[in-house]
């Protein structure tokens, strides 16, 4: 049983990591009912961990590594696991190519900035539920959650190489998914695109050499 202390600590963590655990729960399972399922397990297993929790700042991180400890765990119950073959689905695309040679917007200076600052964090989220599991997961949680490569590997259990090449193709299948929502949605149209928004999409584009700014 939590001691007051303890409980104390628990509700703040929960208070200020809620929106969060929800967010990344939604990019490892999808839906909304299994999302919030995996926010509460991982809030009980939380609770019955509490006191192996010595450091506040480092409480974030904690968190979410049990989040995917669990995600895993659900995964060999169903008996799957993260895919570790390097098998390359995605064909060579450049975001920063397709802009220059399509010129969505001819009166941008800042074209590159204002075509990714036009997508809402719902956009995003569209985009990411499209990518194949073993693409979104470590892009996820290196891009949005600030993991390293080497606690990716870690927590999926994946040797570095197979999450540094997952990482790369999973950049360039999100910049091709992006464009395809982008040309779907309008949002290549002068006619229809949305006003920018002030804070751009997270995943930041690799530029060719050769491409200009």
């Amino acid at each position: 049983m939590l001691d007051t202390v303890e409980r104390t600590t628990l509700q703040q963590l929960v208070r200020e990591q809620l929106k969060g655990l929800y967010a990344l729960a939604r990019h490892l399972v999808g839906s909304h009912q299994k999302a919030e399922d995996l926010v509460q397990e991982t809030l009980l297993r939380a609770c019955g961990s509490i006191d192996t929790l010595r450091d506040l700042q480092a409480a974030p991180k904690w968190l979410r590594v049990i989040m995917v400890n669990l995600w895993r765990d659900r995964l060999r119950a169903e008996g799957r696991q993260p895919r570790t073959e390097l098998v390359d689905t995605t064909e060579e695309f450049s975001l920063y190519q397709a802009l220059a040679d399509e010129d969505p917007m001819p009166y941008s200076d800042t074209m590159h900035v204002d075509f990714l600052g036009s997508f809402s964090r719902e956009d995003v989220h569209a985009v990411l539920e499209q990518l194949p599991e073993h693409y979104r997961v470590p892009l996820v949680l290196r891009y949005l959650e600030g993991f390293d490569t080497g606690d990716i590997a870690e927590l999926l259990d994946l040797p570095p190489g197979t999450v540094y090449s997952h990482l790369h193709r999973g950049r360039q299948c999100f910049e091709r998914t992006l464009w395809e929502y982008a040309e779907a949605s309008g949002l290549t149209r002068p006619d229809l695109r949305r006003p920018p928004r002030r804070s751009p999409v997270p995943l930041t584009p690799t530029r060719p050499e050769g491409v200009a700014p």
